[in-house]
């Protein structure tokens, strides 16, 4: 062989040589196999990690390892219990009336004019390290400084105080914070309202005077500081859902020093804020935040002292989430999470085991998940020789086409507008749309109540019937049956009896792409059935708002998730005060009842016991004959998972999951050994290929040399 071949040859095997199994297309650094580290995706920014705002799922998965509230939901019981997190233990509640008397714990709802519940925390809580503790840096930072990472900077700590959950309520309340939840806020904690306003107006008056100087120097009257480790909170009436509102991270203690620090001048020039680098007390903290490749939470160093439950639901053991039972949280060192836009490389790289879960995407899901003649949901032989573990759940949301009840046409209640609703609510066939659309992951909604929360009704005594009947099991009423509410309503074979022309109805979207497309023209289809034209009305998120807002949309999608397991968190979606055309609430169908109203304000301060379940039924089936909602379906969630990865629970209300998950690496590192073997046999063809391209031009090249040199 000819030197200078014989040279492309020996670099080419040394290059092979050099190239370990792993090395060939592990994403990451080979020095980082034998660490506890979770492998994960995001595919957007998170828009806010300030508590105060943030209220979406991609920004809870990072929030909620950062910042603890109070209170959290226990990770392996069920039904969902509460649980102390910062909190020493659970809180006292008080109750008094409107001269301010104290109450007895037994007194009559309408004669509690206040709840106060008394909060004490744990001590030596410490926060994250973080240079805003450095009272130094908040005037001037150090010109040697990169500007990038705050963690650059020198980092010192302090332990929590009650002031800081005082200071995070108030930043609840400052209009400056624009916090999603001020107006709800406002309508239970004493004085909130009055704090906005005076916030306003010092803001105004004095315009220099800093923000933590504002949010100080003013109290809020029904929060009260007693000491360091104890505080109380009063609020108007009784309301027990508030507890689990002190279990979201928007009452996470917040220090005024971070808010004092992010006020620097040259840090607000390069847009570096809570938003960006947030600072707590949680397990983990934001050690890298770079939007465009990477965010990386790490172990944090001050984190207190939280051990994995050591008790659960009834096979919790036999599931085997008792395994790390007693040991100290969290039980990983890291958490990194890679920016992947599209889902199908996610996926790939999950089959090599470089991510250690994974939802299914449609694209996947058959190549996934395989169906039982009897129906039942199993993983293929692909999934199941790879070890991969599959977890399904019902979720507690719900997603359903609304009916404004304030439209000419479907609207009110009259028969003839019920009927109208009730025919639409046969034809349109959602078992059909969980089908062909969420690939059968979903669960047609009965209600507005989903499975997994108090209130509920299973089986057969929670069917619809103005939908279904239950003769010869569960089945949706025949299209003949709801052409012939259809009549009654005055539309008989889709013709408006009263001007002689067809029915025309509108349906108002924000959807757009091929996948809407398709969804749009099944629903067209639906309508069809009783000769109703469908009118598909798309437009932008902003138009779509203003209409919804105006109550100018005739008939919309929309859906809801749990913020808490308690059935108001879903009925107050129907409640008359809370019509969003009338009174800028959530209730967007604008349903108003009154004899619903009035048994929702009894329900809504209950505990939950059998009259409450009662009060609930009856509720449910007023909603159930009045049809505001075309009830749609709960989703179902399917979720897989490498066997590395341990721990794994379904729990739809706990944001903090990731403290309880374990990791073994080497486990993850004999799988992608396994599964990511390297291929040598295109590099060998093209180095023969090179060869026999490269041979005939070396002998011309040599013939001409050698002619020369005669």
């Amino acid at each position: 062989m000819s030197t200078p071949i014989k040279h492309v040859v020996i670099v080419v095997f040394l290059l092979l040589s050099a190239c370990s199994d792993s090395a060939l297309n592990n994403p990451y650094s080979e020095s980082e196999h034998t660490e506890k580290i979770i492998y994960t995706a995001f595919s957007e920014r998170p828009k806010h990690l300030d508590p105060a705002k943030a209220y979406s799922s991609n920004e809870y998965a990072i929030i909620a390892q950062v910042y603890e509230p109070l209170f959290q939901y226990h990770y392996l019981k069920r039904p969902y219990q509460l649980e102390p997190l910062l909190a020493a233990s659970m809180p006292t509640v008080s109750y008094f009336d409107y001269t301010g008397a104290q109450l007895p714990v037994d007194a009559a709802d309408a004669h509690i004019a206040y709840s106060e519940y008394q909060l004490s925390i744990m001590p030596k809580v410490s926060f994250q390290p973080h240079p805003s503790f450095n009272v130094a840096l908040h005037k001037e930072l150090p010109l040697e400084w990169s500007g990038e990472n705050v963690y650059d900077l020198p980092l010192t700590s302090r332990q929590l105080t009650s002031d800081d959950f005082i200071y995070q309520i108030k930043r609840l309340a400052d209009p400056a914070t624009q916090s999603p939840i001020a107006g709800l806020m406002g309508n239970y904690i004493v004085g909130f309202t009055e704090f906005s306003a005076k916030q306003t107006a010092l803001k105004k008056q004095y315009p220099m005077l800093r923000k933590t100087q504002r949010l100080q120097s003013e109290s809020m009257l029904g929060v009260k500081r007693i000491d360091d480790l104890n505080f109380s909170i009063r609020i108007k009436g009784k309301y027990p859902q508030f507890i689990n509102w002190l279990a979201m991270p928007f009452f996470a203690p917040m220090p005024w020093e971070a808010d004092e620090f992010y006020s620097n001048p040259n840090l607000q020039k390069k847009n570096i804020s809570l938003d960006w680098f947030p600072v707590g007390t949680g397990p983990y903290y934001l050690q890298e935040n770079n939007p465009n490749r990477r965010m990386v939470l790490a172990k944090n160093p001050n984190f207190h002292d939280e051990f994995y439950p050591t008790d659960g639901a009834a096979d919790s053991r036999e599931k085997g989430l008792l395994n790390d039972a007693g040991k100290k949280l969290p039980l990983t060192d890291k958490v990194m999470f890679s920016l992947e836009k599209e889902s199908i490389p996610y996926w790939n790289k999950f089959l090599q085991g470089y991510y250690d879960s994974s939802g299914i995407s449609s694209d996947s899901f058959d190549q996934a998940v395989s169906f039982s003649g009897a129906g039942d949901v199993g993983l293929t032989e692909d999934m199941l020789e790879r070890e991969i573990d599959l977890q399904t759940a019902v979720t507690t949301s719900s997603y359903y086409l609304g009916f404004n009840m304030l439209d000419k046409v479907l609207g009110g209640y009259t028969e003839k507008a019920k009927k109208l609703r009730q025919a639409i609510s046969i034809v349109v066939d959602y078992e059909e749309y969980i089908s062909i659309f969420q690939n059968g992951r979903g669960v047609p909604a009965q209600s507005i109540i989903p499975p997994g929360i108090f209130g509920h009704v299973a089986g057969d005594k929670g069917i619809n019937q103005a939908v279904y009947t239950v003769q010869n099991g569960v089945q949706r009423r025949s299209v003949e049956e709801a052409k012939a509410l259809l009549a009654e309503a005055g539309y008989a074979n889709g013709i408006d009896s009263s001007t002689a022309k067809p029915l025309v109805l509108y349906f108002d979207t924000m959807d757009s792409g091929p996948d809407s497309k398709a969804r749009l023209n099944w629903l067209r289809k639906q309508f069809n059935k009783l000769n109703i034209q469908l009118v598909i009305r798309g437009t932008d998120y902003n138009r779509f708002q203003e209409k919804m807002r105006n109550g100018n949309a005739q008939m919309f999608m929309w859906g809801w998730n749990a913020d808490y397991p308690d059935p108001e968190n879903f009925l107050f979606l129907l409640y008359g005060k809370n019509a969003k055309a009338v009174h800028g609430g959530e209730n967007a169908a604008n349903y108003q009842n009154e004899l619903f109203d009035a048994l929702f304000e009894t329900m809504s301060t209950m505990d939950n016991t059998p009259q409450r379940e009662a009060i609930i039924n009856q509720m449910i089936a007023i909603t159930q004959d009045d049809a505001p909602w075309l009830w749609g379906f709960h989703p179902k969630a399917f979720s897989l998972h490498h066997a590395w990865y341990k721990n794994v629970n379904p729990n739809l209300m706990a944001n903090n999951k990731t403290k309880y998950i374990n990791i073994d690496p080497a486990q993850r590192h004999e799988y992608q050994a396994a599964w990511n073997k390297p291929v040598y046999w295109p590099l060998v063809v093209l180095l023969l290929v090179f060869i026999c391209l490269l041979m005939p031009a070396y002998v011309i090249y040599r013939r001409i040399e050698r002619s020369t040199a005669l």
